[in-house]
């Protein structure tokens, strides 16, 4: 079952049945990230090959997604925290590690699923609004626009990876 993808391993508990979708791509999200960083370097985090965003960039970039579209599903702005990190998004830095960055994103996943568990699939197409334009939206909208934007940004991850230099090592 391990070697099969998350989706296929069959329902995760507690998760409403209408949005097990959304739970098994964030998990496959979760685990394709430490699947395609493990091998990486602090170094190559903010590499940016061919003109490609760097996987630092990728990293954050999908934790902020999963935590913004979350909070629009609750019908919450976004805090002045939320908007600094949106904003710090793919700037390199120099304390983040491939480790703590993949870490960060684990624990986004895991509230978002806690979150998904307490989701009433009755409420699914009430009506939501994403960002400071206010663009209606509805809850189902958001959630799985979280789901399938982390996992369009793992494939760009994927290919960044693949396109990076070897770091040489010194003695």
């Amino acid at each position: 079952m391990e070697n099969l993808e998350v989706w296929m391993r069959g329902p995760i508990a507690g998760i409403p049945a209408l949005l097990q979708p959304v739970a098994h791509t964030l998990l496959q999200v979760a685990e394709d990230v430490s699947t395609y960083t493990g091998q990486l370097s602090a170094q190559q985090l903010w590499i940016k090959p061919c003109g490609n965003a760097s996987i630092g960039f990728h990293l954050q970039h999908i934790t902020g997604v999963i935590d913004r579209m979350f909070t629009y599903a609750k019908n919450n702005p976004l805090t002045d925290e939320q908007l600094d990190y949106l904003h710090r998004e793919g700037k390199e830095n120099v304390d983040a590690s491939p480790a703590s960055l993949v870490e960060n994103l684990h624990e986004q996943v895991k509230i978002a699923l806690q979150m998904l568990a307490l989701i009433d699939s009755n409420t699914l197409t009430e009506q939501r609004f994403l960002g400071r334009k206010r663009i209606p939206t509805t809850l189902i909208g958001l959630l799985f626009h979280a789901a399938e934007h982390a996992q369009r940004h793992v494939g760009q991850l994927l290919v960044t990876a693949r396109c990076l230099p070897p770091i040489s090592r010194v003695p």
